[in-house]
């Protein structure tokens, strides 16, 4: 899979909640990183089927300039998350690693979702005033 349709799969929701600002207590920031294109697209599409992702600038994307290849989006983690069942076709070929960044509720919302979906390592966590950067490494479950 070419990392073009990686961006389509990944885009499949809009929120129909008014827009969040960068610092809103819904909003985490997620990277991914050390790991393939298709692994990539199964840990977002986990995340797209519970969590609206933030349209513009932010959608999931490929930057292939980052020492290794890295995806990055931005989910909004409000109470009007989906109770949707997961995509029963999740399968891991390598490990991931995740960067969450946002709220703690919001961060331990995500991180809930992709512990029913992946094995979920953390492997560090530093917090501030308003906000958790907790760092996951997921495995196939």
């Amino acid at each position: 899979m070419n990392s073009t349709a990686h961006h389509t799969d990944t885009a499949h929701h809009t929120s129909s909640s008014p827009d969040r600002s960068a610092s809103s207590p819904e909003r985490v920031q997620v990277v991914l990183d050390a790991c393939s294109v298709a692994d990539a697209d199964t840990v977002l599409r986990v995340l797209g089927t519970r969590f609206a992702e933030e349209s513009g600038d932010d959608m999931p994307r490929h930057d292939s300039t980052a020492r290794s290849d890295t995806w990055t989006g931005a989910f909004l983690v409000g109470r009007d998350a989906r109770d949707a069942a997961l995509p029963s076709d999740l399968s891991l070929d390598g490990s991931v690693a995740v960067e969450l960044q946002g709220g703690p509720v919001a961060v331990d919302r995500l991180r809930q979702t992709l512990t029913s979906a992946f094995g979920v390592q953390v492997s560090g966590s530093a917090s501030g005033d308003q906000e958790i950067d907790l760092r996951l490494r997921l495995t196939h479950a």
